[in-house]
């Protein structure tokens, strides 16, 4: 057990590069100018309208959707922000609007959903939690993956920079989050670019205000691992049928991002299993284990800093919209939460 936890742990600190580091083909793509994709939305608009009309029907019944900053008030309290970042490197992402600058120079403290989020302190992490990240107890995933789905796997593992061997040790959700980063995307964090929640935090310690975290990386990892194996077969089965698509579903991410329709995401990514003949279901670990449950969890660790107040929140976007998301979780608390932008 000891070797075999040894390997894993070898193998895991590999996941790092592969989330991080550019290979050789993405960097080509990245000096071809190729990272720009297309909305797959939009695409979808075009192509099954009636797809997209439940789409953006799910999404316009959610509550609390539509804005990504919002101003956050109690009495006797000074007032404290809540604003929805995503995890991404692309400019237009990253520039802040006038609305939040104006909103971080009005606080004290900075509180990200992690206050370090370095290269080192996520390859530190990722190394030490081989069993969350790898088969330890003999199971491999060409076990549980077809022939061709596994070769799949293998394809994204080996462009990731890591031996394709490696890929029967990693668990699915790992793999998942291995195709969800763009060639691209690795690229640019290559380059020096730092993802929109990196550079809140550069912000911060610039101003020398205080930068803290809600969780910790073991603890989001945790999260993720604990969502029923079968259903991270599913979404990785779901996410292999669009693994030539990385960019494109990036550059949808943006596309909503930027028009404020973040919560048409999940109804999206549902609809894209559902063309490959996964359901729903599939998706109802991710949803309570790494929104519904973490909600609740950074609610509690932010509410002591909303108490002083001066305190401008940056997690994802996806965790403030609907009936369990922050903006309803934090008015349940007692605090007035109004949109900004």
């Amino acid at each position: 057990m000891r070797i075999r936890l040894a390997k894993a742990a070898a193998a895991a600190a590999l996941i790092f590069a592969a989330l991080l580091q550019p290979s050789a083909a993405s960097a080509a793509e990245a000096q071809a100018d190729k990272c720009h994709g297309i909305n797959m939305l939009a695409e979808t608009q075009a192509k099954d309208p009636e797809v997209y009309a439940k789409i953006m029907a799910q999404a316009a019944a959610t509550e609390n959707a539509g804005a990504l900053l919002w101003k956050i008030e109690r009495d006797g309290r000074p007032t404290s922000y809540l604003f929805g970042t995503v995890h991404l490197t692309d400019e237009r992402v990253t520039k802040l609007s006038p609305a939040v600058e104006q909103a971080i120079g009005q606080s004290k403290t900075i509180a990200l959903e992690v206050s370090d989020i370095s290269d080192k302190a996520t390859a530190t992490v990722i190394a030490q939690s081989a069993p969350l990240v790898m088969f330890t107890d003999g199971r491999r995933l060409d076990g549980l993956l077809s022939g061709t789905e596994y070769d799949t796997v293998k394809r994204i593992i080996s462009r990731s920079g890591m031996p394709s061997d490696l890929a029967a040790l990693f668990k699915p959700w790992i793999v998942t989050m291995i195709l969800s980063v763009s060639d691209c995307e690795r690229a640019s964090i290559q380059q020096g670019a730092r993802v929109l929640d990196m550079k809140l935090a550069e912000v911060g310690k610039a101003r020398g205000m205080q930068v803290v975290g809600l969780e910790t990386i073991p603890e989001q990892l945790q999260a993720m691992a604990s969502v029923p194996e079968p259903q991270q077969l599913d979404m990785l089965r779901a996410s292999l049928k669009f693994a030539d698509r990385t960019n494109d579903l990036m550059e949808t991410l943006v596309h909503l991002y930027l028009d404020r329709k973040i919560s048409a995401a999940m109804p999206f990514q549902i609809a894209l299993a559902k063309q490959v003949g996964i359901g729903d279901e599939a998706f109802a670990g991710f949803q309570e284990k790494l929104l519904t449950d973490r909600n609740v969890k950074m609610r509690a660790t932010a509410e002591p800093l909303l108490e002083q107040g001066s305190v401008f929140i940056a997690i994802g976007a996806l965790h403030l919209p609907g009936k369990q998301g922050l903006v309803a979780l934090l008015r349940e608390a007692g605090y007035t939460v109004t949109p900004i932008e």
